[in-house]
Order: C-alpha cells, then sequence, then structure tokens
C-alpha cells in the first residue's frame, strides 16, 4: 500500500467534513480554502469517494458533501482503498515468458508487509483521526472533543 499525496489529500478532505459537517453539507470550495487542496482535484477524489459509497453529494442551494457512513465506520484503508490508490508493494513483474512456480522469497515478504500496513490502517478510524487534538488545532476547529487513541500518532509540527 502506498500513500500517495493523492491519498494524503483525501484524508485531509475527509477530516475536513467529520470536522464540519455539523454544520450542514461541506462544500468543495470549503475544503479548497481550509485545505489548500485545489477545486479540480477535489472533485477528481470525491468522485471516486462518492463511488466508494464514503460521501454523498447535496444538490442544491445549501449543498455540499457529507459523510455516507459514521466516522467511526470509516477506516483511512477505506479511504485509500476508494481512490483506487492502493499498491501492492510486490509489483514485480515478471516476463511474460519466464513463468514461476513459486513467488520469489522478497515478494512474499513485500505481500505479508502490504496487509500489514493495510490492517493497520484499516483499524485507524475517520473519527480517531479527526478528533485528534492537534488534528483539531490544524483544522481550525475550537471546540476540541474528547480523544481516546486507539493507535499512537506522531505529528510532526513542521510537516
Amino acid at each position: 500500500m502506498k500513500l500517495s499525496t493523492k491519498g494524503r489529500f483525501a484524508i485531509t478532505a475527509m477530516m475536513d467534513i467529520a470536522i464540519h459537517e455539523r454544520s450542514g453539507p461541506v462544500t468543495l470550495i470549503g475544503i479548497s480554502e481550509r485545505q489548500g487542496i485545489s477545486m479540480s482535484y477535489l472533485e477528481q477524489m470525491f468522485a471516486k469517494l462518492r463511488k466508494g459509497g464514503l460521501v454523498e453529494g447535496i444538490r442544491g442551494p445549501g449543498g455540499g458533501y457529507r459523510l455516507a457512513q459514521r466516522p467511526e465506520r470509516i477506516s483511512v484503508a477505506d479511504i485509500i482503498d476508494a481512490l483506487g490508490d492502493t499498491m501492492n508493494l510486490t509489483r514485480l513483474k515478471q516476463h511474460q515468458d519466464e513463468v514461476e512456480e513459486e513467488p520469489p522469497l522478497t515478494e512474499v515478504l513485500w505481500q505479508e508487509f502490504d496487509q500489514q500496513l493495510h490492517d493497520f490502517l484499516d483499524g485507524i478510524t475517520l473519527d480517531q483521526f479527526a478528533n485528534h487534538p492537534e488534528v483539531l488545532k490544524v483544522m481550525g476547529k475550537p471546540d476540541v472533543r474528547q480523544f481516546r487513541p486507539r493507535h499512537h500518532f506522531i505529528f510532526d509540527s513542521a510537516a
């Protein structure tokens, strides 16, 4: 699994919705302004997030996006998977004329690592991530809700 810029932006946008949707649907313009993500990039991502069943679009005046599921039911892995942005770290290309009966040992190890990374990210919910005090501080939400971590996060303030 690879966490690309697209994946990081999608997680950030989903956290923005989780934090701000109490006031109603969240617009892409609002996310773009708060998070510094281009509108065209958000539109592409949200088409995939909508197709993946993670967000719902609300049309008309006062429209925007809201989470399609409760934030505690959406994992970071769900977001990355919806983008189709996963990458099996074992993609070792073989020539079509080469046929091996068993994959090389390194490929097996990378497959295991990839699965463990996916399982780890599947254990982190949007709610946990979005309610972390440092995330709320960066996202500009004044009321910090109680946070009970299941995982320890390291936030680099220089990032």
